[in-house]
């Protein structure tokens, strides 16, 4: 017997006024078996793992192009070996013969290693162009003939393109400008090569000096100048340029320039004395300063008075400031700093050296 349903009228409300149900709301589908969940979690996990890995490849991608920018502004320091460096674009502005100091930075070498690199320019073949660092190269070439050791058939450099030779000549100048030992005499000698280079379309010596001393003041490179001409008016006859201090070449130069004649006078005295060292021939130059009537004040060699002494002592004093050179002999002290002394307070100088000789008579 079967059973009769009731049947009840329900109102429903208008469609418009049930509100939506949001995904977020509903329930969570029971029906999803455990694969499903997992292919899910994977391609979840997967677009993760891409998300990541485009982020690396996209900083290394900058990484690379800023390594290359660096690179070709020589800010990166790479071992380069020491056959493939050539000197031969620049004239170098140290003067030719032993370098006493060398020893010295060799000794630094090989304690501390090599604290600055040397700065090259890629070569139109192969090879590079050393520009800066002449010393730490010549270094590095003894300590391999000395030793053969490996750590010294390479060098660090910092290599950039190769650029016009004014500018490559600027660097070199603006590097050694900084160094306190470099003369007048050797800064005049680069400016003189560089003038008389046709590669480079400079007129004169004025030119060149106004080319390559272009950071340095008005006054250094006037006294520049000064030392420029003076080479060139004695030529040969100087063999310790880089001895002379500063005020006896200016005034030296400033003489000559009044009076033509005294030039062949100044080579004749410094001839007359061809086995003078350092402090002998400055004080030949002296001799035509102090008298003032063209002569030399010093008297021929095997007379005692006024004849130079040969230095018999010479040493150097390495300080925070710089490097002090001394040469001593009997009854003489030569000291060659990177100070204006001229400048100094004549009492506070004469103080000084009074206390410098009452030290010395007390040793």
């Amino acid at each position: 017997m079967s059973r009769k349903r009731k049947i009840f009228d329900i109102e429903m409300p208008p469609a418009e006024d049930i509100p939506a149900v949001k995904t977020s709301d509903r329930a969570p589908d029971k029906r999803r078996g455990p694969m499903a969940t997992a292919i899910t979690e994977n391609a979840d996990a997967l677009r993760g793992r891409q998300s990541v890995e485009d982020a690396i490849r996209a900083e290394n991608d900058a990484l690379a192009h800023e390594l290359v920018r660096l690179r070709k502004e020589g800010l990166v320091t790479e071992l380069v070996p020491l056959d493939q460096i050539h000197s031969d674009k620049l004239t170098r502005d140290r003067a030719a013969g032993p370098d006493t100091e060398l020893e010295e930075l060799k000794t630094s070498i090989r304690e501390i290693g090599l604290s600055n690199p040397v700065r090259l320019e890629r070569r139109d073949g192969q090879g590079y162009e050393l520009i800066q660092g002449m010393r730490r190269l010549t270094a590095y070439r003894a300590l391999l003939e000395e030793t053969g050791e490996g750590i010294y058939a390479t060098i660090p450099a910092a290599i950039s393109e190769a650029a016009a030779a004014d500018d490559s000549y600027r660097r070199m100048v603006d590097e050694n400008l900084i160094r306190k030992d470099i003369s007048f005499a050797e800064m005049g000698t680069l400016a003189t090569a560089y003038a008389n280079d046709p590669a480079n379309d400079c007129p004169d010596v004025d030119k060149a000096v106004a080319v390559l001393f272009k950071s340095a003041s008005y006054t250094k490179r006037s006294y520049i100048r000064a030392f420029a001409s003076l080479l060139m008016l004695l030529g040969k006859s100087l063999a310790h340029p880089n001895a002379i201090p500063r005020n006896v070449g200016v005034e030296l130069k400033r003489r000559l320039d009044a009076d033509p004649a005294l030039a062949p006078k100044v080579a004749s005295a410094l001839t007359a004395a061809p086995a003078r060292d350092a402090a002998a021939e400055v004080a030949i130059l002296r001799g035509f300063l102090d008298s003032g009537a063209g002569e030399a004040s010093v008297s021929k060699p095997g007379k005692s008075s006024g004849a130079p002494r040969k230095a018999k002592t010479t040493f150097q004093i390495s300080r925070p400031d710089g490097i002090a050179k001394c040469s001593a002999s009997n009854g003489r002290i030569d000291l060659q700093f990177d100070l204006d002394f001229t400048r100094l307070d004549r009492r506070k100088l004469e103080a000084a050296v009074a206390e410098l000789i009452d030290t010395l008579k007390k040793a």
